[in-house]
């Protein structure tokens, strides 16, 4: 079974580096002296697992997690290659790196923080927040995990109490929720092994990572290649009389074999594909996800930022309606400039009009001039260049584009693409 990326997020201190740590205890995942380590420094306490994922010093001073920290671990049906994502609003961009490339979404939710008292449950924002960027970002599985359910006299109440709110959020917004799990990151409860309580008889967190389903690029779609590398063979060809290219990047979705007819964008010259190669050897096709190199027929002018298609299947646009996850202090405003980066290109780019921003309490649009930090709005976009974006529900590549401040060079904010209006002025 292929290994699940999977992330953890949530709010500060809701204990996603303690979960990571435990199922890394517990799996055995941990080498003899990093465990050495902890049991020093806990001096006879019990061991911080927090400390196997916060690694930066300015994280294990100020006892939260600032950058994104990768963790390997594996079971005996399955490989396991984890985010651990920090909560605090400060690095929301960190999360949105995090979530971009992940098959899963593990949001914790701190059930000490939350109001039991109420009829109905007040999620907390971060908690809102992070669901809906990793919706946006088309993260394939969410988990919703209750932490820290020993804390609480009754767990069987609180636990319902908070699933019912997240079951009611979760339809209001569109989440594809595969399971909602009671977990004790502390204690382990529920995490490596089932929770042996008569009021829980559902799976642990573990068997719920083990049998999620993996994301998988679209095979049965037009060709759509970003060239992220030009490289100049070392042999001449035999009867071309020219010194071939290999065209090198990874595939976004579709196939392509030799002798399949492909167009380069922006030029929109065609050519016949003589050889595809993989690993610098020849191979007789590849594949969406895979990185490949191709050598065409006849010399075309092709460079980094070029996309190669299918024929007659890619539309150019320079502009655009898009969903804007803004992750700057600074606010995002119409008029100003920005540079966007599209599959490997760079090009200016300026927000035409911010059409509305997302009130992640009620889930409801509300009219903006501006987006604020960690806000998520519709904004329509203009390039100084066509690209050849596409909706990113079909994908992930060509509908994904970075915003980064040209004066701070920040990474300011995540642009996802929306299938466009049908309207004359804003087709295609």
């Amino acid at each position: 079974m292929k290994a699940l990326r999977f992330l953890t997020a949530g709010s500060v201190d809701d204990g996603k580096s303690t979960l990571i740590g435990r199922l890394l205890f517990d799996s055995k995942a941990i080498l003899a002296d990093q465990l050495d380590t902890l049991e020093r420094r806990a001096a006879g306490s019990p061991i911080d697992l927090s400390l196997l994922t916060d690694g930066l010093e300015a994280e294990r001073e100020q006892g939260i997690t600032i950058d994104v920290a990768y963790r390997y671990f594996a079971t005996k049906t399955r490989k396991f290659i984890i985010a651990d994502a920090p909560g605090h609003e400060q690095y929301t961009r960190n999360m949105v790196t995090a979530a971009a490339g992940s098959d899963a979404a593990v949001v914790l939710v701190d059930i000490t923080k939350l109001d039991l008292t109420q009829p109905e449950v007040a999620l907390l924002p971060q908690t809102r927040r992070h669901s809906l960027l990793a919706q946006l970002l088309r993260v394939p599985s969410i988990v919703f995990a209750i932490n820290k359910i020993d804390a609480l006299a009754e767990p069987a109440q609180g636990f319902a109490k908070v699933k019912a709110a997240l079951d009611k959020f979760a339809a209001a917004a569109g989440l594809d929720v595969a399971a909602t799990v009671p977990v004790s990151a502390l204690r382990g409860d529920n995490v490596t092994q089932p929770l042996a309580s008569d009021w829980w008889s559902g799976e642990s967190l573990l068997q719920v990572l083990e049998r999620l389903p993996t994301s998988s690029e679209r095979v049965d779609a037009p060709l759509s290649l970003p060239v992220q590398y030009v490289q100049k063979d070392a042999y001449q060809s035999a009867g071309t009389g020219f010194q071939p290219r290999v065209l090198w990047g990874r595939i976004a979705h579709g196939a392509v074999k030799a002798g399949d007819t492909i167009e380069v964008l922006p030029s929109r010259q065609t050519a016949v594909v003589a050889e595809v190669r993989r690993a610098g050897e020849t191979v007789p096709s590849a594949e969406a996800g895979d990185s490949a190199g191709l050598v065409l027929d006849r010399q075309l002018d092709v460079s980094r930022g070029d996309w190669i298609v299918t024929p007659g299947t890619a539309h150019s646009a320079k502009s655009f309606h898009a969903t804007l996850a803004w992750l700057d202090t600074e606010a995002a405003k119409p008029g100003r400039k920005y540079w966007v980066r599209h599959g490997n290109r760079w090009v200016q780019a300026r927000i035409q009009a911010i059409d509305s921003v997302l009130d992640i309490h009620t889930l409801q649009p509300q009219d903006a001039h501006e987006l604020p930090v960690n806000a998520i709005g519709r904004v329509r976009m203009e390039v100084q260049h066509e690209l050849p974006v596409e909706p990113f529900a079909a994908n992930r590549v060509g509908g994904a584009l970075i915003v980064v401040d040209p004066a701070s060079h920040r990474t300011s904010g995540a642009l996802l693409v929306e299938p466009q209006p049908a309207t004359a002025d804003e087709a295609w």
